[in-house]
């Protein structure tokens, strides 16, 4: 399809291109913007984008893939892991802190509303439709995908930071809701 303003077409080409754009143009953000990231990365026993705190369930070198898109009031988070134990479940859920040297680093989990009272044991917060669980279980090669769909956007303003993946699969009963054992690693993730 040819423009009818082909100079002007040219124009915004050259500065899509060059990542110029007038600056006075501002965009502010709304409820259905769209945002999409993506991280691959490889666990590793010191402090990286992946740590492994259990090497015998997350051998180091074993990988990870995480991505997210959020927005038009929903979002989607996939987590894809290659190399771990074969044949057993694994919880993993989205935290409100990057990873660090030890795994409670990363703070709680992320939660839409937010539970006055932490840790969150309490069903009525921690649950999948108020935080993000990716729960799942390895095949015979110890590769395994969780993937799920909340009915919110995460907040531009507290955007969680990683994904932790811990020893058991969550639990959902009164007074252990979230609750999934020790954490065995983690990505970083700026959501």
């Amino acid at each position: 399809m040819r423009s009818r303003y082909p100079v002007l077409a040219g124009l915004i080409g050259v500065l899509l291109l060059t990542g110029c754009a007038p600056a006075t143009v501002a965009l502010q953000p709304s409820r259905s913007m769209v945002r999409n990231v993506e991280v691959t990365a490889t666990f590793t026993k010191e402090l990286g984008a992946a740590v492994t705190y259990d090497r015998r369930l997350v051998e180091p070198g074993s990988h990870a893939t995480v991505s997210s898109r959020s927005g038009g009031g929903i979002t989607v988070v996939t987590l894809m892991v290659q190399g771990f134990e074969p044949e057993r479940w694994y919880a993993a859920h989205v935290h409100t802190d990057p990873c660090g040297v030890k795994g409670a680093d990363a703070g709680p989990r992320f939660q839409n509303v937010v539970d006055p009272v932490q840790p969150s044991l309490d069903p009525r917060f921690a649950n999948p439709q108020n935080e993000i669980w990716l729960d799942l279980r390895t095949d015979k090669a110890g590769a395994g995908t969780g993937e799920t769909t909340v009915a919110w956007q995460i907040p531009p303003d507290r955007r969680p930071k990683s994904v932790v993946i811990h020893t058991k699969p969550t639990a959902t009963r009164p007074g252990l809701a979230g609750m999934a054992g020790a954490r065995a690693a983690c990505i970083s993730v700026e959501f």
